[in-house]
Parts: C-alpha cells; structure tokens; sequence
C-alpha cells in the first residue's frame, strides 16, 4: 500500500499499464514533456518513450480519430482530452463511430479504448473548464462511463477500464485530484466495473453520488449524525453499466433518497436515478426523491460556490428528506 492523491494514482495506473502490455499508448495535448495540465501523466514519457506516450497537436478531432484507428488495429490507447468541456469536436466519433463498432461489426471489431478527461468544477475555471457533461455519454449505447472519488478506485477503475473490450469515457474529478489522498494497493489492483461502493452505512436516508461529491456527501452525512440521522452514502463509481441492484437494496433499507451530482438538472444522470426508483422501488419509497444538483444555466465564475452543491445544500436536502412523508 502506498499514500497517494489521486492524481498520483491515476499516473500509477497508466504506468503500471504501459509497463505490462506494450499494446498501450497514451496520447493528447501536452501529456508527454509537460506531464499533462495536471501532472497525470507526469514522467511517462521520459521513462517510455515519445512513440508511446505521444504529445498531439491541439485537435480532439484528431485525438480520438487517430486512437480509434490505433484500437481497431490491436493497439490499447488511451487518450486524454485536456478538458471535458473541450471533447465536443470529438463528440460525433464518439457517440456515431466509436460506440457503434462491435455493434456494427457484430462483435467482430471491439474497440478497446478508454478516453480520459478531467472534469468538474471547484478549480475557479469558469464556464469552458468546469462543465459536467457526464449524462451526454451514459446515453450513447456502447459507451461505458467510469467516474472515481479516491485513489484507490481512481488506480483500480482505469486498470480495469484498460482491460475492458469495450470502450470507455474515464472522467476524473480534477477538484479533488490533490485534496484527497489515501492507501493505494500496490501492482495490478482493480475495481470491476459495474459495482458501486457503500463508503459510509446508515438506516435513515440513501444518497448516491460520484466524483467529487462523494466526500461533501460524507461530510454532510458525518455532520448529520451528531442530529441523529442515519446516512448511507453510496458512491456509483460506474455510471454505465449502472449497479442497479446496489441502488435498490438501498433505498429498499432506508425507504428514502437523496441524489447528488454537479452537473445541471434538467435532464442530468440523478433523473435516470429517480427514475429508476420510481419504476423499481416505489413501495419502499417513504418521500419523494430529492435531486441536489448544479443548476441550469451556464457555469459561473464568479458564483461558483453558489452553483456547486456544498455540505451545507447536502445536508438541508437529506434534512428535509429525513423528516418529509
């Protein structure tokens, strides 16, 4: 075990990847010489080589076009996208090419790829590098959708996502990629695919969460317990495929939820949640379910605080959720 940010593990888990299977190659904008705008892949080329860990030029267009080549030729690449709010001249090859090829081919031609990007706000990056734009992708069938909260899973979930036939968006939550730390399993660890965590038990109230707000929906649920609330915060990790089961045993324990996420309301990832617990779990439901989440307007710079969802807008919502029905 080691003591890692999550920064840290994410290059840990590219370095492990491109130390054991020489089919992988990292490629994007700065990510070799200067080691990416956050340092994720910090020392990467220097150790493997610039044919391996390639610096492109500022295109997604390109980016993705050249990685999805290197994947139907055998090759495991890994792109990076510098900023989520900048994939969108890669969007059509993603959602029209990238996500249809075994399909397309009848499972003759997968396209093992896994595309990361930092996403989010709580960086003061305004309204084009602090987007959320998550619920976009886990609506394109095909696509798989990964987000981690710790540096365990941040290492565990991209080993397994670069293992995985079947391509996959890794977005990680750049608020957090220095201000949470914690033991990282040494070597091939993985987390599957497909299975959310249960990072704190409760009996009252369910919150389901992912990225960055994982630890503000602990801390408000930390704080709640000296009120005698109950929380059980449950971190999806996947958003696609989705651990349903684990949502339902949930909420059929606490008969109430809370959903929490950055990205805009209308339309965000929390409304297939709810509808999910309206269609499958509505006799254990106890109260409506809450949605916390971003609000729909652009991302502010100035009122970033204001838009994100904070301890403090957690807590009121499972307040009121704890004492509705």
């Amino acid at each position: 075990m080691t003591e890692l940010t999550l920064v840290q593990a994410v290059n840990r888990a590219l370095r492990h990847a491109l130390q054991n299977d020489p089919n992988v190659i990292l490629l994007g904008e700065d990510i070799g010489v200067n080691g990416g705008v956050f340092r994720a892949t910090e020392g990467l080329q220097k150790d493997f080589g610039a044919e391996r860990v390639i610096d492109t030029p500022l295109s997604e267009t390109g980016i993705v076009g050249a990685a999805i080549g290197m994947a139907l030729y055998g090759l495991r690449p890994i792109p990076e996208i510098q900023f989520q709010d900048f994939i969108f001249p890669a969007f059509d090859q993603i959602v029209s090419e990238l996500a249809k090829f075994r399909y397309r081919s009848g499972g003759q031609y997968p396209c093992p790829l896994v595309l990361r990007a930092p996403y989010g706000g709580g960086i003061k990056g305004g309204l084009y590098h602090s987007q959320s734009n998550e619920a976009y992708f886990a609506h394109t069938p095909g696509l798989k959708v990964v987000i981690p909260s710790s540096p365990a899973d941040a290492k565990g979930l991209l080993l397994s996502s670069i293992a995985d036939e079947d391509p996959v968006l890794f977005f990680e939550p750049k608020r957090i990629y220095r201000s949470v730390t914690g033991e990282v399993p040494d070597g091939d660890h993985r987390v599957p695919l497909g299975t959310a965590a249960t990072v704190r038990e409760g009996t009252d109230v369910s919150v389901f969460c992912y990225g960055a707000m994982v630890p503000l929906c602990t801390a408000a649920a930390e704080r709640l317990a000296n009120d005698g609330t109950s929380v059980e915060v449950v971190d999806l990790r996947t958003l696609v495929p989705l651990d349903e089961p684990a949502l339902l045993a949930s909420v059929e324990k606490t008969g109430r939820a809370v959903i929490v996420h950055e990205a805009p309301r209308f339309c965000g990832y929390g409304a297939e949640l709810a509808a999910i617990l309206a269609e499958k779990a509505l006799y254990s439901l106890q109260a409506p379910v809450c949605r916390v989440t971003g609000y729909d307007t652009p991302f502010p710079y100035a009122l970033e605080n204001l838009y994100l969802p904070g301890v403090e807008r957690i807590a009121e919502a499972i307040r009121s959720t704890a004492r509705a029905g």
